[in-house]
This record gives C-alpha cells, sequence and structure tokens, in this order.
C-alpha cells in the first residue's frame, strides 16, 4: 500500500518536472517576489489592479491563440479584428443610436464571422496560416481607417464602461471574465471530442484525416472562436477607455504568440495547454509593468515584447531538438 503511495507521488512529481507550465509557474513565482522586492509600489493595490486588467486582454487573446498552435497554425489579424469589432460596435452605439448591448452582441458576431473568413480563406485556397492573416491584417486595418479616418470614436454610453473599468470585489471585471473564457477554453480541449480532435490534428493532419476527423471544419471552428474571442477583448478595451480607436490591440498578436509559447504550447502543434497561455501572458505583462514602474521609456515595451517572443520561440526550439535526439537515442539503444 505505501507502495503505490511511494509511485504515485513519484509518477506525479515526475510529470510536474517534465511540465513547461510549472516551470514557468515557478518563474513566474520569482518574478513577482523579485518584483516586490525592487519596487515598492509592485504590490499596491492599484498597481495590482492594473497589472491584472492588461494581462486579461493579452491573456485572453493568448489562450484563443493557442487553440490555432495546438493545431499548428496561428492569427496575426486578431489585433486588428479586436479593433475593427471595437469601432463598429462604437459606432453602432453612437452613429446608429442602437441599444448599447445588443450593440455588443452584434459586435461579438461579427467578430465571429471575421473569423469564420480567416478560416474558410485558408482551408478551401489552402494558403499558409500567416501568410493569409498577414493579408487579412491589412484588409481588417483598412476597413478601420476608411470607417474612421484614424479618428476615436467617442461618446460610448457609460452603461457599459464598467465592463472594462470595474471590479468584482478587488478583482478587474477584464480579468474575471478572461477566467472564464480560460474555463470554458479548458473545457472544450479537455473534456470534449473536438478537443481530442484538436490535439490529434496538431500531431498529424494527414493521420487525423485518415481516422474520419473532419480537419478543415475543426479549423475553420477555431478560427471562428478566435475571431470571437478577439472581438470580445476588442470590445472590453472599449469599454475601458471609453472611446472606440484603431490603436488597439497593435501588440496583440506577438505577445499572444509569445504568451502561448511562453505557457508551453509548441509552435509545431498537438503539445501545450491554453491555460499555459494566461500564466505567459501574466510573465509578459509583469516585465511591461516593471519597466514602466522603474521609469524606463514606454516605447521599450514594444523592443521587450519583441525580445520576449524571439527568446520565447527559441526555447520552443531548443525543446524541439533535445526531445527529438533523445527519441534517437532511444531507438539506438
Amino acid at each position: 500500500m505505501f507502495k503505490e503511495k511511494n509511485d504515485t507521488a513519484n509518477a506525479l512529481l515526475n510529470a510536474l518536472k517534465k511540465s513547461n507550465m510549472t516551470a514557468m509557474g515557478i518563474v513566474l513565482l520569482s518574478m513577482i517576489i523579485i518584483a516586490s522586492v525592487a519596487s515598492p509600489y509592485f504590490l499596491d493595490i492599484y498597481n495590482i489592479q492594473s497589472l491584472l486588467r492588461d494581462l486579461a486582454f493579452v491573456g485572453m487573446i493568448g489562450v484563443a491563440q493557442s487553440l490555432l498552435l495546438l493545431v499548428g497554425e496561428l492569427d496575426l489579424s486578431v489585433g486588428k479584428i479586436a479593433s475593427l469589432c471595437g469601432i463598429l460596435t462604437g459606432m453602432l452605439m453612437v452613429n446608429q443610436g442602437i441599444n448599447p448591448w445588443l450593440s455588443l452582441v452584434m459586435g461579438l458576431v461579427l467578430g465571429l464571422v471575421f473569423g469564420f473568413i480567416n478560416g474558410l480563406i485558408i482551408t478551401r485556397l489552402r494558403l499558409n496560416s500567416m501568410v493569409a492573416t498577414i493579408g487579412m491584417q491589412g484588409v481588417y486595418g483598412g476597413i478601420n481607417l476608411v470607417l474612421t479616418k484614424g479618428k476615436a470614436i467617442t461618446g460610448i454610453p457609460e452603461d457599459i464602461y464598467f465592463l472594462g473599468k470595474g471590479n468584482l470585489g478587488p478583482v478587474p471585471i477584464p480579468f474575471v471574465i478572461s477566467i472564464i473564457v480560460l474555463m470554458i477554453i479548458l473545457f472544450m480541449v479537455k473534456k470534449t471530442k473536438t478537443g481530442r480532435y484538436i490535439y490529434a490534428i496538431g500531431n498529424s493532419r494527414e493521420v487525423a484525416k485518415i481516422l474520419g476527423i473532419k480537419v478543415d471544419k475543426i479549423r475553420i471552428m477555431i478560427y471562428s472562436i478566435v475571431g470571437l474571442i478577439s472581438s470580445l477583448a476588442g470590445i472590453l478595451y472599449v469599454a475601458r477607455l471609453g472611446s472606440s480607436q484603431t490603436a488597439v490591440g497593435e501588440n496583440w498578436p506577438m505577445n499572444s504568440i509569445a504568451a502561448s509559447v511562453i505557457g508551453g504550447v509548441s509552435l509545431n502543434g498537438g503539445i501545450g495547454n491554453p491555460a499555459g497561455a494566461l500564466i505567459g501572458a501574466a510573465v509578459i505583462s509583469i516585465i511591461q509593468n516593471m519597466i514602466v514602474l522603474f521609469g524606463v521609456n514606454v516605447y521599450w515595451q514594444s523592443a521587450v515584447s519583441g525580445i520576449v517572443t524571439v527568446i520565447a520561440i527559441s526555447f520552443s526550439s531548443i525543446s524541439e531538438i533535445m526531445r527529438e535526439r533523445k527519441q534517437r537515442k532511444i531507438k539506438l539503444g
């Protein structure tokens, strides 16, 4: 009996050691401790709330992006979809006088449609996801500028401000919503057939087709979900700012990829957990928060995001190389 307990404990310990997410959790905890010691303002309630609010948006987009990475694809248009849906929602409220809550629903539906269009173009025309979404990024960004001429849409009804600025107790509402989004995605990935199919497609698309999995339908569904979550993040940002702006989401594509990879989601597909994307987003958000607290030029944030992305991708590639070498040794041995 004791032996069985020891075996179980050892198995759990080995699993934790092998988990990239656990390793990044330890890194995140270390960063929080270092930041707390380095700056007396880090643990200030206002700063923590600001940090969680920023984390919510990167986290939501990161969780969405992780779904695509699990099937070996990505979407670089998420920021522009978020911005365009925010602009369209703002226009429906302000210019058309439509009920704010109905406008929010319409904005979410539009995000779903834009994601569906991305998926349809990529699957039907057999395009590379990165190239296709770079193109769609230009399309959505162009529509943004045509509609607004680069100007912000002001006069957003105050009824929805609490979605972006409000708190549930001490916790910012956007962060609460990001956790709800994560729970829904985790349920889909871990507890449904669709989730198993996603991992199967990521491991081998051809084998998945042989097994009878409707690969293209699932890919289109994932792009639609990504569009929906992107629009949700964009609309919540409108509620946070009190205006719809074309510049919203500029860094979200790169940050979402970096967050996912930092959290242990493989760029090659089939490996990882969407929850890791939220941990990765927390790492990025803390780094950016420390830049502000230490008075470093805010323009360094983009450079830091790029550096973190490159490092994350490098670690992912190194892990893949080490895994392949280990497998070769096992076969030869």
